[in-house]
This record gives C-alpha cells, structure tokens and sequence, in this order.
C-alpha cells in the first residue's frame, strides 16, 4: 500500500515546535489504523493544555512531561473522543499533574438515538477499540470556551467518527482529532460512528474559514476547506457505488465490501466493512435502501420498496 504521507516522519517522543505556543509529540503507536501514530498536542508557553494525550503508554506519559519546560505546567488535559489511541493517558497524566481531563463526555455520549437502538441491540464497534472507562473530570458542550494562560480554545461537538468527539479551535486553526485527517479518510464504525452526524459535521466545518487542521493523526492539513470538500466528495462517491452494488441484488454490507473494497487489505476489510455498514445505515435513514428484517450488522439490505396504499 502506498504511503499516503512519506515526507510526515516525525520521531516518536519529541516534542516539536508547530507554530509559537504549539508543540507537537508523537505516540509510539503507529499502525495501519493510526498511521504514524497519534499526535498529542502541547498549547500555551507557561501553563500548558494537552489535546489528545493518546494511549496507555509510560514512554509516551513520560516524554509528555519532558516536554514541560522550566516555568510551565500542564493546566488542562482535553480529549477529541474516547478511542484507545486518543484517550487513556488522560487519567496517568492527570494523576501526575494534577491538571483535570475535559471531554464531552463517556464514550456513549452523544449517540444518536438509532445508534442507541443498535448498541442495545448488541451492535459493538469495530476497527477501533473504544475506552469505555473514559469519564472526564469536566463536560464540555458545544460551543463552551476554555481558557488558560495565554490561550483561548472553542469546542465543537463534531460526531460523526465518534458521537462523544470534539474539536477545538484556537482562533482559525482548529483540532480536528480523527474527524479529518489528511492521510486517509476516518473510520465510521456503528453504533459509535455515525455517518450522518459525520457529514453534518464536516458540513458545519465548511461554514468557516480554517488556516489549518491539526489532526489526530498525519501531517498538518494545509489546505482546510479543499480536505473538507474532498472528503464529502469522497462519501457521496462512496454511497453512489453502494447503491450500484446494490443494483445486483440485497446484500449485506461485508458482501458489498468485498465487491467495492478490491484493493484494500485483508486485514483492513472488516473496518471497510463497517464504513460500508454505516453508509447503509444512513440510507436506511433517507429511506433509500431497507434492511430484511430488523437493522443489524448481518442484515440483508435491499433498496428501499415502500409499501402500497
């Protein structure tokens, strides 16, 4: 598979200078699913916000706080969205720093009430795995402020990969966690992934002007209001060649993987799966296709026949 990014090989542990008041340091975690691994964020120059602390891992906490320098401190600890890669140092960094971890809220924060039908159903997801244990010490709602020493970040709920995920701006540059990426499209895997909420988001995003994204995972995205228009062009192709998939019969979303999916990895497919999954969903919700029986990740899907009067 081609590298998407071979100019974006920062080392893993160092802190690196972004922009004044904005380090970068990379987790140790890299793999197909993550990329290089995940970017966890230093703002401020005297008391410090962490974004994204990352995974579980006593190197990575360990050179988060080398990085704090003589007169710094870490303040805050903020969390775009409770994956396994994004969220689990929160609590050890809190532990050793005293600083509160905010978030919008526990994993299942936010659900759309169809995804909360569908995980009572025992619908899991998948490709990710989820930190069902992340409770921040602070809620943040949309649109609430946060400020520390000589910074200033606004959240947005942004769902869409994850329903509890957020982005935060700082001024018109913003965070954009795993919502976009400029390595590879984001993962929506149901019930925690929403790809209705998803291109809602990414509308919303549109609405206004972005120096640059700093993603949750990749080099900086440049080029911010191109990505977004790229990326809802990338899912209205997507859905397209579901429902010319579909014109060959009701299928469930791994048959109709394997059908579009033909270059992707075998050990990718079941994430694209679950992508496709979720384009399913969001047509069964437009009343574009219908699902055999009750809405389910095995579900035999067809288009949609509504019935007579």
């Amino acid at each position: 598979m081609q590298d998407p990014q071979p100019e974006f090989r920062p080392l893993p542990g160092v802190a690196e200078q972004l922009a004044p008041g904005l380090r970068r340091v990379l987790a140790p975690n890299a793999s197909p699913m993550t990329f290089r691994g995940t970017n966890s964020y230093l703002l401020g120059t005297g008391g410090l916000a962490v974004i994204d602390p990352g995974p579980e891992d006593d190197t990575h906490l360990q050179a988060l706080l080398s990085a704090v320098g003589p007169g710094q401190k870490i303040t805050h600890i903020l969390v775009t969205h409770a994956h396994l890669d994004h969220s689990p140092l929160a609590r050890a960094l809190s532990r050793e720093t005293g600083a509160p971890v905010l978030g919008f809220g526990p994993a299942e924060a936010g659900r759309s009430a169809v995804m909360q039908a569908l995980a009572q159903g025992g619908l899991v997801g998948g490709g990710e795995g989820v930190d069902s244990a992340f409770a921040p010490d602070e809620t943040l709602a949309d649109g609430d402020v946060v400020e520390g020493d000589g910074w200033r970040v606004e959240a947005l709920h942004t769902p869409g990969h994850m329903a509890n995920h957020l982005a935060f701006a700082w001024g018109d540059v913003l965070f954009s966690g795993d919502l976009v990426m400029g390595w590879a499209t984001s993962l929506v895997s149901p019930p925690d992934g929403d790809l209705t909420a998803f291109m809602g988001s990414l509308e919303r995003l549109k609405l206004r002007d972005w120096s640059v994204f700093h993603a949750g995972h990749g080099a900086p995205v440049d080029s911010p209001a191109e990505r977004l228009e790229a990326l809802l062009i990338h899912r209205r192709g997507r859905e397209a060649e579901i429902l010319n998939a579909l014109s060959d019969g009701p299928a469930t979303a791994r048959t109709l993987a394997e059908r579009i999916y033909t270059e992707v990895p075998a050990a990718l497919l079941p994430a694209a799966t679950r992508n496709v999954l979720a384009h399913l969903i969001d047509l069964a919700e437009k009343s574009r296709v219908a699902p055999q029986g009750a809405l389910s990740a095995e579900a035999v899907f067809e288009f949609f026949s509504p019935a007579p009067t």
